[in-house]
């Protein structure tokens, strides 16, 4: 047993193949010794990437209402196309006018939650009288995504970032590649097909009348659909309003599901034929 673990996975040193008594890949103490150099702390093949997100979260939708910005995400985070943990939380406050949603590889928006805090301290310990908003926010994710996609060293996440700042609504799409767009209604993931279109019939043209009781029912609705369709959804969902009072998350809360009717459908349990 071999308990350097700078000789882990390099072979055996010339004629210790047959010599129990030897440490593994070691000649000897001197050898131990010679082997410490800052080159043995290199990566012994090329600088690798992700490729594809491991444990991922599917869509956020959002929307614009009357007094500002609502947003909604489920509270699975799937291991592939296992429901493995079922409490992760996809929305995260900035400031105190601004929300990111995400989407995506969790362990890489948990990395942009560390830049974000960042900026926030950053922000904080210049004391100019300005802060940040929604579209300050936004502007930086795009230049941190984009940046990294430059690098070929993509973070698989897509953003969705809302806020009010001094009466202005915004709402903004930022994807792994850094193209942006910014939108009354936005959805990610799955909801992109799914979801979207409920949300521009219910939303577009009552950007500035839509209460937020109506808002909070329609994204509830858009979320039992995606439930109902999207493999990789839950039922288990938080919302975030911002509007003029600060932002605001609710604690995660289910929907009610009904599965009666999928025994009409032909092919389903007890309707083969």
């Amino acid at each position: 047993m071999d308990y350097f673990p700078l000789n882990w996975g390099k072979p055996r040193a010339t004629g210790d193949e047959h010599n129990w008594l030897a440490t593994p890949g070691m000649a000897g103490a001197h050898a131990r010794r010679a082997d410490m150099s800052p080159t043995c702390y290199a990566p012994a093949g090329p600088t690798s990437h992700t490729s594809s997100p491991i444990v991922t979260g599917t869509s956020v939708v959002a929307l614009k209402y009357k007094d500002g910005i609502m947003m909604a995400t489920d509270c699975l985070a799937s291991y592939g196309s296992l429901a493995r943990f079922r409490d992760v939380e996809r929305m995260v406050p900035v400031g105190n006018s601004t929300v990111v949603g995400a989407s995506g590889d969790i362990s890489d928006f948990q990395y942009i939650q560390h830049q974000l805090k960042d900026l926030e301290i950053d922000e904080y310990e210049t004391p100019d009288g300005h802060h940040l908003g929604p579209e300050n926010v936004f502007g930086y994710l795009h230049r941190v995504m984009y940046a990294r996609r430059s690098k070929m060293d993509f973070l698989w996440n897509t953003l969705v970032v809302g806020g009010l700042q001094d009466g202005k609504k915004y709402l903004g799409c930022v994807d792994m590649r850094g193209v942006t767009y910014s939108a009354s209604t936005i959805a990610t993931g799955y909801g992109a097909y799914i979801a979207q279109p409920l949300l521009r019939k219910a939303v577009e043209g009552r950007e500035d009348t839509l209460p937020e009781e109506e808002a909070r029912k329609l994204l509830n609705k858009v979320m039992q659909v995606l439930f109902y369709r999207d493999a990789r959804s839950l039922n288990k969902i938080q919302v975030t309003t911002v509007n003029a009072s600060g932002v605001h998350i609710s604690e995660p809360y289910s929907l009610p599901t009904e599965w009666g009717f999928a025994e009409n459908i032909r092919g389903y349990g007890a309707a083969q034929n």
